[in-house]
């Protein structure tokens, strides 16, 4: 029973500990689809090829040629002279490492065969062309 003068107290929700939760389950989810989606290079239009391979190397080196032509190595950008000393010197000591090609559609086949003429001057570097599926 009640009493007469007893004040009614309105029910309440605190919200703040759901919003709480809620805020630690997408900080979640947006941490680990950073770790899903591994992106070494420039954004590129890739040609499609359907007997594409994947490559597996323990640190790829990338080499993107833009729509442009400017070219860039993981993502620094470097000239055509300067090129297979900077390969060797992220090789280092490592031997066999896959140097992987990212070139937009639109680039000439005469600039990718002299990027890879300068990579393939330097000892131990594998080539390999990224491509999409159709």
């Amino acid at each position: 029973m009640r009493l007469p003068d007893e004040p009614d107290v309105p029910a309440q929700i605190n919200i703040v500990p759901m919003i709480d939760v809620i805020f630690a389950i997408l900080t979640f989810f947006i941490m680990s689809t950073l770790f899903l989606h591994r992106s070494e290079g420039l954004p590129v239009n890739l040609p499609k090829a359907g007997t594409a391979k994947t490559q597996s190397s323990a640190a790829p080196i990338t080499v993107t040629i833009d729509a442009v032509g400017n070219l860039s190595l993981n993502r620094q950008s470097v000239t055509l002279d300067t090129l297979p000393m900077s390969v060797k010197q992220l090789m280092g000591k490592n031997t066999d490492v896959v140097v992987i090609m990212n070139a937009d559609k639109t680039v000439t086949l005469d600039q990718v065969v002299g990027v890879m003429d300068r990579v393939r001057q330097v000892k131990g570097a594998k080539l390999a062309i990224a491509t999409q599926t159709p």
